[in-house]
């Protein structure tokens, strides 16, 4: 029900409980309650609304307290429709979607898009965006609603826009989170620690290398000297000995002498 002249409601909101809540923009501003407001700040005429009709001026008039005023020769009043989608043609775009102010199209990309009718308030802002101009505006049956069937259709009209711009908002502060969590997830922590000389880090893989070439190859145990002869194993012993020492000299960081 409208709130009508309560005082403690503000004039914005009351002014607002008349408008028919299509958000179609006939009137020059983004919406109903941005008309509204301008209305209510003396900023704009109450004959700026082709939805709601002469009817609608004239409650806007006595709430005001001000003279009806028709609307201009520009103004084209239309019977109440319905938007409708050929879905022979329908492409699946979503522009239709994201254009609707009330969610009354039901569909996702590429696939066909249809029209909730009982939904729909007619405001044609599906119209202009369709590429393949699949979208027609059907009128009503000529059935006159009562002064507080309409209010309430406003009412639920309202309310579905409301929680579309709340959708959108929370997909925004959504798709936000997850941008700055990938922002995060590939920034590399900086390292206080001063990195090295890049000269002496490939020399010591070098001396690594070096180290784990001779640990290898001291592991290796020799093959076959089970008949070896006295002489044999003690040259043996003494290239073992050597190999030792040279591996000690290795550790302790001394060259070796050339033999």
């Amino acid at each position: 029900m409208i709130r009508g002249k309560n005082e403690n409601i503000p004039l914005a909101d009351r002014i607002d409980d008349i408008l028919p809540q299509t958000q179609c923009k006939k009137c020059g501003y983004t919406g109903c309650k941005p008309y509204a407001e301008a209305m209510a700040s003396g900023k704009a005429d109450i004959n700026k609304c082709p939805p709601g009709g002469e009817e609608g001026i004239r409650e806007l008039a006595d709430l005001l307290g001000v003279e009806f005023k028709p609307f201009g020769e520009d103004v084209l009043l239309k019977p109440p429709s319905v938007a409708f989608i050929d879905e022979n043609l329908c492409i699946g775009c979503t522009l239709c979607l994201q254009a609707c102010p009330v969610d009354a199209i039901s569909g996702a990309s590429k696939q066909m898009h249809t029209i909730i009718a009982p939904l729909c308030t007619g405001c044609e802002l599906c119209v202009a965006p369709c590429p393949v101009d699949c979208i027609s505006m059907l009128p009503l049956p000529q059935k006159i609603p009562t002064r507080d069937q309409k209010h309430a259709a406003a009412k639920a009209a309202r309310e579905r826009y409301q929680l579309r711009l709340e959708r959108i908002e929370c997909e925004k502060r959504e798709k936000a989170e997850r941008f700055a969590a990938r922002e995060q997830a590939t920034k590399q922590p900086q390292s206080t620690i001063p990195s090295a000389n890049p000269a002496d880090v490939m020399q010591q893989k070098i001396q690594a290398a070096i180290t784990r070439a001779r640990e290898q190859a001291a592991a290796v145990k020799p093959q076959n000297t089970g008949q070896l002869t006295l002489a044999q194993q003690a040259q043996i012993d003494e290239i073992e000995a050597r190999r030792a020492k040279a591996r000690e000299l290795a550790h302790s960081g001394i060259k070796p002498p050339n033999e």
